[in-house]
């Protein structure tokens, strides 16, 4: 498969988890990230990556892990990916289902002071 075969094939899936987000993903994007005044995206490719959503100015990833990023072999991958999403200058934080279910005000109270930091905007 060639490179461009390759990043086709990403783009495309990436879409399709953009047409069937997790509940929790749902959740965090229609009552919160979509309207942030700071512009996120969603399932953004970033190389051979998918990211669950991002923004570009202040270049932050948000993950929302399932309990299948906590097998072996998904918590290396993540940790190889975020590895090599730092080297980018992109902050990666992670928030659980649980987080998103049990305690929704505070992961959108999180993520508002994790972007007045990176945006310079620390009262």
């Amino acid at each position: 498969m060639t490179i461009d075969n390759r990043h086709a094939q990403i783009i495309r899936y990436a879409k399709e988890l953009r047409k069937n987000m997790t509940e929790h993903e749902r959740k965090l994007w229609f009552t919160f990230l979509k309207d942030h005044p700071l512009r996120f995206s969603r399932q953004k490719v970033m190389d051979t990556y998918i990211l669950d959503f991002y923004c570009h100015r202040a270049k932050l990833a948000i993950e929302i892990d399932g309990s299948q990023h906590y097998e072996e072999r998904q918590e290396n991958y993540d940790f190889e990916r975020t590895a090599y999403l730092k080297k980018l200058g992109i902050l990666v934080v992670r928030y659980t289902n649980r987080d998103i279910s049990l305690h929704f005000n505070e992961v959108k109270a999180d993520i508002d002071r994790i972007l007045r930091e990176r945006m310079g905007f620390n009262p």
